[in-house]
């Protein structure tokens, strides 16, 4: 076991017992987002299917227990107690997933898909206002980086698109080391240790080729990014 992985899960312990710790308001609803949070990146995957009927039914289950959570913290836990956007917050994402549920009925999933996308930046824009860092915060950081890269157009990977490349890996094998300094409590899951090597052995190879100069190799790579952490995002992002 390499040693990034041994600490993983160490810190995944460690979380988990602080966790147990700080049982409470502040605990309880960030423990019951992370598992809507789950719902959510359900109805995510499920908009990439192509079917139309599994697709509304994972964004009714998602908004469903949004609403539950919602309705059962009207006024804001201790947390969110002195930000004056939370009702919006949570009122934003409910409308959000109706939109996408009745974009998901006439069959528009490409477009239901995108419309979901809006979710993670409400709750994400949630814990920035608050100064909360989340694991699905830090995953969705990587996320973003990694479409821009993903978009991006190296110039045939020459010297200029191989230097752009050096940089972004540098990047993006910053934010993979915080997602995988900061495990989520389920980091004592044997599947996430395997699915975080998976990531984060996609940047190790991304950066290799990018020191390397090697084309073909960068090439690869970047297409390579993809899987793995979707993998790992929709098991514990």
């Amino acid at each position: 076991m390499t040693g990034w992985k041994k600490l993983a899960i160490a810190l995944g312990v460690i979380g988990g017992l602080v966790h147990a710790a700080h049982a409470g308001p502040v605990g309880d609803f960030e423990a019951a987002m992370r598992q809507a949070y789950g719902d959510y990146r359900a109805a995510l995957f499920a908009t990439n299917s192509g079917n139309a009927e599994k697709s509304t039914g994972a964004i009714a289950g998602f908004k469903a227990t949004w609403d539950t959570l919602a309705g059962a913290n009207m006024q804001p836990p201790p947390q969110y107690a002195d930000d004056p956007d939370y009702a919006a917050t949570m009122e934003r994402v409910s409308e959000i997933a109706e939109t996408a549920g009745d974009q998901a009925k006439d069959g528009e999933l490409a477009e239901a898909h995108e419309t979901l996308e809006a979710i993670r930046n409400e709750i994400g824009a949630l814990h920035e206002r608050n100064d909360i860092v989340s694991f699905s915060d830090r995953m969705n950081a990587y996320h973003a980086k990694m479409e821009e890269i993903l978009s991006k157009d190296y110039v045939g990977f020459d010297a200029k698109g191989m230097s752009m490349l050096c940089e972004d890996a540098a990047v993006l094998g910053y934010l993979a080391e915080q997602i995988s300094s900061h495990p989520p409590a389920e980091a004592s899951d044997p599947a996430f240790g395997k699915l975080l090597s998976a990531m984060m052995d996609s940047v190790a190879a991304l950066t290799k080729a990018a020191r390397d100069d090697d084309a073909e190799a960068a090439a690869a790579a970047v297409k390579g990014l993809k899987v793995p952490y979707s993998k790992l995002f929709l098991n514990f992002g």
